[in-house]
């Protein structure tokens, strides 16, 4: 059996030219090579299977050729790697600046690759700075982390820093495309891009899942085979979850999520996906936007179709609900029903919408239209603009009482009043009457507030009394004589068109308010002026005329009668 070699390390580039991903350092550092102005210590960092340890070897042997070697010489006696993790104490570092010292024995440089760096003591550390900042003319160091934040600041000034970055999804799926040629792999486009994706922006781990897709599918790679073996959910799962939403078919939704949970999916990942997927198709909105669609040129193509039967809105509140959803997760501790209940609201999200359209059926017209029913219009009652006099507004009060009565009159905006048929009396105990009789009364000054064109004479201070005076004398001829006592309680006073008055407490001020229909009625019919109002206070200082303490009612009785202190202090009496 011959020994396989995994395709990360048999593939693993030689020269700078054959690094993925890394144009801009790998030109610096040719550049530095030919010009001779290579720093003594570098820094490379940046995520994992990006290349650093790749361009620090092949920086090594680049910087010790002339011309003369052969192509497999690899400079061994030259090039030292020190793993960090497991040398990162002051001896280990020790160890290496005795090292240093000692010319190189073929080429002309000494190069020092210190990987995962980030690992040393802070010991460790300050006994490499010296050597670092000043090392012999033959010597070159090359640090390696992906944690550049760990890195003590003293160090990271004495180097020149180089940020690797990730790799592309085009640049990993081109480079496996040449890899499945090299191999003799049939691959299909979409199947390297899933690669690529899954990669997540590391070469490395590109290589590696494609070796185990291979071994899994043989020398034909299809998309299927890459789905069903890194356990992902397909496109073709999104098109249809989206398909169903669009045509608002929640049962046969839910049932398909079932099915993708029993494939041993996480609702996490379908939702999250299912937020990915209608970004994807708003992107295609757009020819501008349409370049960072990350996809294969046959999927590209069936999300450009797709988009075109999504609304712009639908997708804007499609990727809200998903996105909430994907937040909510985690918290949830029925995790499956909240994910069933955001593809419901999804599935509802047209069908609502053509509710809300349809101004005169209870049910969609489409509901009908479907079933082969011609839908019945409902006719709604034309509103008369007609403005009515004062006397057909101001209905006698005492009529009120007896029956509450159907008013047409409407203002613009029309509101709504009680529709009760003329033969249809209240009794005058009953709650549900008297709330009737207070709603009717609410309304009709409503509407003759709002009517236009209504008296607005001028009246003087002694005419507004004596009208005042004479609604409290009507009220003490019918019986009220509460609400009697409350109005004279307080002489109101003019400001303008407002009628001012302050009350003790609020209680008083409450009870007023709640019978303020028919005094303003009252007040302006008799004055012919419309625009009064009532402004209604309470008084602070009024109110501590009727609310004394003990002490002060102790105080009182005192100024009265002095005799009630001996009382008090013969008996030995607390207040």
């Amino acid at each position: 059996m011959e020994h396989f070699v995994v395709s990360a390390r048999k593939y693993r580039p030689q020269t700078f030219k054959d690094v993925v991903g890394q144009q801009a350092i790998t030109n610096t550092l040719l550049n530095a090579i030919e010009n001779n102005h290579l720093a003594q210590a570098l820094l490379f960092t940046g995520p994992r299977g990006v290349g650093k340890t790749t361009c620090a070897r092949i920086l090594a042997k680049m910087i010790n050729s002339d011309g003369s070697e052969t192509e497999d010489e690899d400079f061994a006696f030259n090039i030292f790697e020190l793993d960090a993790a497991s040398n990162n104490s002051v001896d280990d570092i020790r160890s290496l600046t005795d090292q240093v010292r000692i010319p190189p024995q073929v080429g002309k440089y000494k190069v020092y690759i210190i990987d995962e760096v980030h690992m040393l003591s802070q010991a460790a550390f300050n006994a490499f700075l010296k050597t670092l900042e000043e090392p012999p003319k033959h010597c070159i160091f090359i640090l390696a982390t992906t944690e550049k934040h760990k890195i003590i600041p003293t160090i990271l000034s004495r180097c020149q820093i180089f940020d690797f970055k990730r790799i592309t999804v085009k640049d990993a799926k081109a480079y496996l495309k040449y890899i499945a040629e090299e191999q003799g792999v049939i691959a299909e486009d979409d199947a390297l891009h899933i690669i690529a994706q899954k990669a997540d922006g590391a070469m490395r781990d590109a290589l590696s899942i494609f070796d185990r897709v291979v071994s899994f599918s043989g020398k034909e790679l299809t998309r299927q085979a890459v789905t069903e073996n890194l356990n992902v959910l397909d496109y073709d799962t999104y098109f249809k979850s989206t398909d169903l939403i669009l045509e608002n078919k929640i049962p046969e939704l839910l049932i398909q999520f079932n099915h993708t949970l029993s494939k041993g999916f996480d609702g996490h990942h379908y939702i999250a996906g299912l937020a990915s997927h209608f970004r994807d198709l708003l992107v295609c909105k757009n020819e501008k936007t349409i370049e960072l669609l990350e996809v294969g040129e046959d999927t590209k193509l069936k999300y450009q179709e797709q988009s075109k039967k999504a609304p712009h809105d639908f997708l804007i509140k499609g990727i809200q609900l998903a996105n909430d959803c994907d937040l909510k997760y985690k918290s949830s501790k029925n995790q499956r029903l909240l994910v069933e209940l955001c593809l419901m609201q999804l599935a509802s999200i047209t069908f609502d919408g053509e509710k809300k359209n349809s101004k005169h059926y209870i049910i969609p017209p489409s509901y009908f239209e479907a079933k082969g029913i011609t839908p019945i219009p409902v006719e709604i009652p034309k509103t008369t603009t007609s403005k009515p006099s004062i006397q057909e507004a101001q209905p006698d009060t005492k009529e009120l009482e007896k029956e509450v009565i159907d008013t047409p009159i409407t203002a613009e905006p029309p509101r709504p009043v009680l529709d009760l048929k003329k033969d249809q009396r209240t009794s005058g105990l009953s709650l549900k009457s008297i709330r009737a009789k207070k709603e009717h009364q609410i309304k009709q000054m409503e509407v003759i507030i709002d009517v236009d064109d209504l008296p607005t004479e001028e009246f003087t201070e002694e005419q507004f009394h004596d009208t005042w005076n004479a609604y409290i004398a009507q009220l003490h001829k019918k019986g009220e004589k509460i609400m009697a006592s409350i109005l004279e309680m307080d002489k109101p006073k003019l400001n303008g068109t407002d009628i001012q008055l302050a009350f003790p407490n609020e209680t008083l001020k409450v009870e007023l308010e709640r019978a303020q229909y028919p005094l303003m009625e009252f007040v302006r019919k008799s004055l012919q002026n419309f625009d009064l109002k009532l402004d209604i206070k309470v008084n602070e200082e009024i109110s501590k005329k009727y609310a004394f303490t003990t002490q002060e009612k102790y105080e009182k009785l005192k100024e009265k009668n002095a005799n009630i202190e001996v009382l008090r202090k013969t008996f030995g009496l607390d207040i």
